[in-house]
């Protein structure tokens, strides 16, 4: 970039900087910080170890949240003292590039988390895809679509495992996976939607265009117990031998489990545990939290209603198009954001999406 660019951007991020430290209240949370610790000094701290991690856990959520705002304060001051050296024929345009580059990629991750304000933004995260009509063609793209999400966090160090998978000759039927990691449910929650990629098909000898669906689900991990409560009465479990092998012989049995929430006629299984315990324990934390995104889903529904905005959450909505052919180019249908670099964003770069889903969400409220 030139210079005027790098000066017109730099003034860009410190006032975006100013809003969110206008929103951020740094006294109070200061003064939340020093309250734990004088929780902590508490001579009966430790006899409820459950009450006491959580203090914990919430103190030093507090503490990284001074610390990424006196991280980035810094790079922007520093910044400054770089545009001085340029001016001052003391450092290069190319350098001056490289420190303005890094800059703006710690800023805008920094700017995304400071948008994750909600209840369950930092739990971690259930993705569950299904491929819509279309056989073999919606299967390969359910299963180019869970690749996608595996790069992605890959590329940000979230930790994945597969809870429930039943694969297809090719591609997936369905697919369930745990997203571990700082706000991996905030980052995520706005993939929720109908996926619909547009391609030349490699499963047609006579190379038609085809147009294949997938639906993406994103739920976050139940952390607290009591946060859903579910009756053992509306419940109809099922027993059931495993398809897969598993690995050392697991699932050789009849330990998969089958949940039917009757009142919602929600349904989950899961078979990829060791045991029959296990597996339903597994089913019901999933359970609820399916209920706890029905939950929020009708929350969110309400709210629109009262706010005289008539915008659909959930299945129904088309959230994003992937175009590979006779273009390429993906765009979001929520944020309104687009892009032609389709390679990437299906190589895991989904980064400027979520960013816009957030942006998005924001100006809604």
């Amino acid at each position: 970039m030139e210079i005027y660019e790098i000066e017109k951007q730099y003034a860009d991020i410190k006032q975006r900087f100013s809003l969110i430290k206008a929103q951020l209240d740094l006294d109070k949370i200061n003064k939340e910080i020093s309250q734990y610790q004088e929780l902590e000094k508490a001579p009966d701290f430790w006899n409820d170890n459950h009450k006491a991690s959580k203090l914990l856990k919430d103190k030093q959520k507090l503490i990284d949240k001074i610390e990424a705002y006196q991280h980035i304060n810094t790079l922007i001051n520093d910044f400054a003292i770089y545009l001085d050296y340029y001016n001052q024929k003391e450092m290069s345009l190319a350098d001056l590039n490289e420190e303005f580059k890094q800059l703006e990629l710690a800023f805008n991750q920094y700017e995304m988390n400071s948008l994750l304000n909600d209840k369950y933004d930092d739990y971690n995260a259930y993705l569950e895809i299904h491929p819509g009509a279309g056989g073999t063609e919606s299967q390969d793209w359910a299963n180019m679509v869970l690749d996608m999400y595996l790069r992605f966090c890959k590329q940000n160090d979230f930790k994945t495992k597969i809870i429930d998978m039943q694969t297809a000759d090719v591609g997936i039927k369905s697919v369930l996976i745990e997203i571990s990691g700082t706000n991996a449910y905030g980052l995520l929650k706005g993939e929720n939607g109908i996926h619909r990629l547009v391609r030349i098909s490699p499963f047609d000898s006579n190379k038609k265009r085809h147009t294949s669906f997938c639906s993406v689900k994103v739920m976050p991990v139940i952390e607290e117990d009591n946060e859903i409560e579910i009756n053992e009465k509306d419940l109809k479990i099922d027993r059931y031998r495993s398809s897969g092998a598993g690995g050392q012989s697991v699932n050789t049995t009849d330990s998969a489990i089958r949940i039917t929430h009757i009142p919602t006629n929600i349904i989950v299984t899961c078979q990829n545990e060791r045991s029959q315990i296990q597996n339903k324990n597994q089913a019901l934390k999933i359970l609820q939290a399916k209920l706890l995104e029905l939950k929020l889903q009708n929350q969110q529904m309400e709210k629109n209603k009262l706010a005289g905005n008539n915008l659909e959450i959930g299945w129904g909505s088309q959230k994003r198009s992937y175009v590979l052919h006779p273009y390429k180019m993906v765009k979001d249908n929520i944020s309104g954001y687009e892009t032609s670099q389709a390679d990437k964003i299906l190589n895991g770069e989904i980064n400027d999406l979520l960013y816009y889903n957030l942006i998005s969400k924001n100006k809604a409220n």
